[in-house]
């Protein structure tokens, strides 16, 4: 990881990140964005890709439903990064 990313709180969103990917069958781009775009306030992420299989990883993403349970811990790790 880039020095300029490795911040507090980091690992610990990385790990939930891996975790709901791991469960989901999804990558961990792929668990961010249906993340951002239903939660509480929509933000509609710019996925941008260099090759068409990034492309067909972000399309695949559409189909990705969470859990609440999902949902929360990834809010829940993301809040304590804000705080």
């Amino acid at each position: 990881m880039p020095p300029d990313c490795d911040r507090p709180g980091t690992p610990a969103r990385l790990a939930v990140l891996s975790d709901v990917a791991r469960e989901t069958g999804a990558t961990v781009n792929q668990v961010v964005l249906p993340w951002r775009i239903g939660g509480e306030l929509p933000i509609i992420p710019l996925a941008g890709a260099s090759s068409s299989a990034q492309s067909e990883e972000n399309l695949a993403a559409v189909e990705l439903e969470l859990t609440g349970e999902q949902r929360a811990r990834l809010d829940e790790v993301h809040r304590r990064r804000s705080s």
